[in-house]
Formats: structure tokens, sequence, C-alpha cells
């Protein structure tokens, strides 16, 4: 069961499930379960107030070396470590977000700031086990999709074209980022950031009100503070 968000932060203005995205056809009947859906919040990049704070201590408190060895063994995390293996990456190697997230807590010996929105997304990863994205809203084009690169494709600020296949997050322009991976140059958040869109990916086994849920989660952050 998720934390409650921090007190007095207010109701976020949008409804789950208001701006699900699409997935292509062909991939979405190689992976079924396979889905997106995203969030855009008001927000400026900066510092994190002592309430997010606060969250990340007290989640660093519960969240010691065996609760992240057992972690993936519940239901969530392990369904991204089903779809890692699915789209030929090692999740041993390749680490899944919230098995990242707690590796990262267990070399640092808590869960640092990074500051928002990545705080925020931190807090809903640990208490979800969703995978989260962040996008600068502004340099978006439409709605966002899971597609499979195109030939001659790439991602801006990457060298070289990505392999045909290669599974993107993408808007009606080009694509904003990898799946499970970098974001493109363009479409990262920065401190001239004004609004923040935040995409859950949905694989096999996450079920819809989890999605919910951490979108929830994140815009509950961004708008208390």
């Amino acid at each position: 069961m998720a934390e409650p968000v921090p007190d007095k932060a207010p109701a976020p203005d949008w409804e789950p499930g208001s701006s699900p995205g699409w997935v292509a056809p062909h991939v979405a009947a190689e992976f079924p379960g396979l889905g997106i859906a995203w969030i855009e919040v008001d927000g400026r990049p900066g510092r994190s107030p002592e309430p997010v704070d606060r969250r990340l201590r007290e989640a660093s408190d519960r969240f010691y070396g065996a609760h992240a060895i057992h972690m993936r063994e519940r239901p969530i995390p392990w369904a991204y470590r089903v779809f890692f293996r699915q789209i030929g990456l090692d999740p041993d190697r390749t680490r899944t977000p919230v098995e990242q997230i707690a590796l990262a807590r267990l070399q640092d010996g808590g869960f640092k700031t990074r500051g928002l929105p990545a705080d925020a997304l931190t807090i809903a990863t640990i208490e979800t086990g969703v995978a989260l994205r962040a996008f600068d809203a502004g340099r978006l084009a439409g709605r966002l999709c899971i597609r499979d690169s195109a030939p001659g494709e790439s991602l801006a600020g990457r060298p070289g074209e990505l392999s045909h296949g290669t599974l993107v997050i993408a808007d009606e322009r080009d694509p904003a980022g990898l799946l499970f991976g970098a974001t493109a140059d363009g479409r990262t958040v920065t401190r001239d950031t004004r609004r923040v869109a935040v995409a859950a990916i949905q694989v096999d086994g996450v079920p819809q009100i989890a999605i919910d849920e951490a979108l929830w989660m994140v815009a509950a952050t961004l708008e208390a503070a």
C-alpha cells in the first residue's frame, strides 16, 4: 500500500487515464499488455521542499538490503523483469527502473535527493514499482506512443542511427526517448521547463490501478511543491 501524499497536498487537476498513449499495432500484438499513459503538470525544476525530502528519508529507513533482494519477487517488479527479457535485455545487467533505484539506495546509503521532478518520480516508483519517465511537455508534439524505430531514425543527442526495431517512446514528430533508456536532447526536463510530462510504461502484469496511482502520486507531489 502506497503512503498518502504529503499533508495539505492539493488534489491533482487531472483524472487517471485521461491521456492514454497508443502502441503500434504490430508491437502491441507482439507484447500484449504493453501501454503508456501520461499526465502534464505545471512545475519548474528545482530543489525539493522539506516534505519531499522527508518522504525520501522515511523511504530510506524502511528500504534496506533484504527488502531490495526480495523486491524483484513482487508482482510488479517481476513483470518488468519478464518484459526486459522479452525485449532482449538482461534485468540482472540492465536494471529495471525500480531495481535501479533500489541499487542506488544501497550504494548511497539512502535515497539521495536530486530535486524535482526527479524526486517525485523516485517516490512514486518506490511506492508502486511502476516505470516512469519525465519530459519537457512544452517540447512534445501531440500524443505519446510506443513504437519501433523507423529505418534511418536516430535519437537526438546520440550518434548514429537506432537499430531497426528499437522500441521508443515517441510523439507525433520523432522519438522522445528509448523505451527504457536515454531521453532525446531537447525533450529532457531542464531549468527552463515550465510544464512536465510524466509518462508511465505499462507491461503485462502491471494493473491499471498501479499506473493511475503512480501518476497521481507524481502529480500530487509536484503540485504541492
